[in-house]
């Protein structure tokens, strides 16, 4: 079977992650699509530890681990030392989870987007402070249980309009991806690397310890989250919006919800509210 990703890896085996991690499949794509002249700014996060202890490293290049809130920031820093160097052509990538993007770091993506920086932010979404015991963020959507909200409704909050609030900055180039759909990842992310200024990838990143779902499903679950239309893949380049996958004939948001333990608490009468609201924006979206 013909595929457009390439061979050669860039992420090794004896990586620290749990089985089934979504931030691993993205990591692994992400770099097949920005090759070798690529330097990665890592804040706390799961992949500050997936990585493995230093002076080794499970991915093949440079990685520098920045403070929580000062990802972009940091790596604005490393991009504008290679330009002092001459090396104008070398990608430097701040790769953060939710806690780090959503809530901590994003003073520091503002600022980095408004200035328009030379530099790739990705933020790979499990939906929660996963690294440090299934806390709340603001990426958690409305109706998940979490270690700091454990009642049987789950996050009374939904999710932050995070792909708003970036797209507002009127970057270059926005995109969202997601590990089941490993081609259209792979072909985000060396676009992304062709491209000058500020660009953003959003990757929605499966955890079935957070979720509560089987480590064989991350997948499938990545899949089902466009098929039901409840995470779009989609780009913008300059404000022109692209749709990448259509949701028009839409499975059931129940399909999602039922195979992760963390939505267990939620009614049915809300499933049905969250299916309402679904169908209510593509409907928007098709006129």
């Amino acid at each position: 079977m013909k595929t457009s990703i390439p061979e050669r890896e860039l992420m090794s085996s004896g990586h620290l992650a749990c089985q089934g991690c979504g931030a691993t499949m993205a990591m692994r794509y992400a770099l097949k699509g920005l090759g070798e002249r690529t330097v990665m700014v890592v804040p706390a996060c799961c992949w500050t530890v997936i990585s493995g202890a230093a002076p080794r490293s499970s991915i093949r290049l440079p990685l520098l681990h920045s403070p929580f809130a000062a990802a972009a920031a940091t790596a604005a820093g490393v991009k504008a030392g290679l330009v002092a160097r001459g090396d104008r052509d070398t990608t430097v990538v701040a790769w953060a989870g939710d806690g780090g993007t959503f809530d901590i770091g994003l003073q520091a993506l503002s600022g980095a987007a408004d200035r328009d920086d030379d530099i790739l932010y990705v933020c790979y979404d499990n939906e929660a402070y996963m690294n440090t015991g299934v806390q709340r963020s603001g990426g958690t959507p409305a109706g998940a249980w979490t270690m700091s909200t454990p009642g049987a409704g789950g996050s009374a909050r939904p999710k932050k309009d995070l792909d708003a609030i970036v797209l507002a900055h009127g970057i270059p180039y926005f995109a969202t991806a997601t590990p089941a759909y490993p081609e259209d990842m792979v072909r985000k992310f060396a676009k992304a690397r062709s491209v000058k200024g500020f660009r953003f990838i959003h990757i929605l990143s499966p955890c079935p310890p957070g979720w509560k779902s089987d480590p064989m499903d991350s997948a499938r679950l990545s899949r089902l989250a466009v098929q039901t239309g409840l995470f779009r893949l989609y780009e913008a380049e300059k404000g022109a919006i692209r749709l990448n996958v259509r949701a028009d004939k839409r499975k059931p948001v129940g399909e999602y919800l039922k195979a992760q333990g963390r939505f267990k608490g939620m009614s049915a009468g809300e499933t049905a509210e969250l299916q309402r609201r679904v169908d209510a924006f593509w409907e928007s979206e098709k006129r």
